[in-house]
């Protein structure tokens, strides 16, 4: 038996925190010890769901006025005070630039592992020290798409090995065969729906333009987004989506982060799924929707044609991507696609490949091969 310790920066429903819960419940249920700690903001007390393995949380207190900068130095600094005192484990593995930083902090990084789901990008120079830090100086690095490892590779001279990522398929595809998107259609008629918010690296502006220009073809069909909470203060680019939505016409429900048991609901009730993100490191979101059997329209990135090719609509990205986009969700809202019965099928079996179980015995491997 091994003893894990994974961390992660939130207890909120983001890709990296579903990865972290979903991959300790699966190296648990291959008779491993695991212990999941994570930064809690806002008063969190627990998870955005119902966890079965130990968990810790270390709080962070909100300081009125505090820049986004600030905070994430401040919160590494309490979660390696806390870390400190914590017992020995035989593999420490985090899963963000936040608390790989804290985790060296406490204990050194000679041992550590660090999965990176995507890089970011940052301009402030302690938070470009921070992520910079949680590439260069861990024991070994993870990613989670041959795509991201390609970046790592290049970037910082680094072989990283692809441990993949996991999905509940078998969750969104209940939903779906039980109906649970009724309530859902019943609510907003046929929807396009977006996961994770308003926010640069998902693509929000240009997927409110590609909804106004599919309004101006006369299919004229609600954008409802969910998710959203994170670290970053995205305000000013959330007023600039706003502002153009206004002004090309187009009303974007906005959910924000919705309660886990009615997540599946939501995505099986769309019409059809938007992902015109443009950086990511999986696609997560995208692939509950396929296990739905939702048909999906993504950006054509080489990551998401690594991982989605197949499977979803893809709309080219550069000068003219609103149209492009438009133009796919059009072809999926007029049905009469021949070949979408095929693509679902396709999309269906590649989301219900992605087990949780399988990805756990990738990390094993890879933590053995570290000894």
């Amino acid at each position: 038996m091994t003893r894990i310790r994974l961390s992660t920066y939130s207890t909120k429903p983001r890709g990296g925190v579903v990865h972290t819960l979903a991959l300790g419940e699966a190296l648990t249920r291959a008779g491993h010890e695991v212990e999941v700690w994570a930064l809690a903001r806002g008063g969190d007390t627990g998870f955005f769901r119902e966890v079965t393995v130990p968990t810790r949380l270390v709080e962070v207190p909100e300081i009125e006025g505090e820049s986004v900068g600030d905070r994430i130095l401040r919160s590494i600094a309490l979660l390696a005070e806390a870390l400190a005192d914590a017992g020995p484990v035989d593999v420490r593995h985090a899963q963000d630039c936040l608390t790989a930083n804290a985790e060296g902090a406490a204990h050194g990084y000679d041992d550590l592992v660090r999965t990176v789901h995507h890089l970011d990008r940052f301009t402030t120079p302690s938070l470009v020290a921070c992520h910079e830090r949680a590439l260069v100086e861990p024991a070994a690095l993870l990613c989670v798409s041959e795509a991201v490892a390609a970046e790592v590779l290049t970037g910082w001279g680094r072989t990283a090995p692809v441990v993949g990522n996991g999905v509940d398929a078998a969750r969104f595809a209940v939903a779906a065969s039980h109906g649970d998107g009724a309530p859902w259609r019943e609510r907003f008629g046929p929807y396009v729906l977006a996961v994770g918010g308003i926010e640069p690296r998902k693509g929000t502006r240009d997927l409110v333009a590609a909804m106004a220009a599919l309004a101006s073809r006369g299919t004229g069909v609600p954008l409802v987004v969910a998710g959203g909470d994170t670290l970053f203060d995205y305000r000013p680019y959330r007023d600039e989506v706003f502002a153009l939505a206004a002004s090309l016409g187009v009303e974007p429900v906005v959910l924000g982060p919705v309660a886990d048991p009615e997540l599946p609901g939501l995505v099986a009730g769309a019409a059809a799924f938007a992902f015109p993100s443009t950086k990511e490191g999986f696609g997560l979101a995208a692939m509950e929707a396929l296990a739905a059997g939702v048909p999906v329209v993504a950006r054509d990135l080489p990551v998401l044609r690594e991982v989605f090719a197949g499977a979803v609509r893809f709309a080219a990205d550069g000068e003219g991507f609103a149209e492009a986009f438009a133009d796919e969700l059009a072809g999926v809202l007029a049905g009469g696609d021949a070949s979408a019965p095929a693509r679902t099928a396709v999309g269906r079996a590649l989301a219900a490949s992605h087990s949780w179980d399988t990805v756990a015995r990738s990390h094993l491997a890879a933590y053995a091969g570290m000894r």
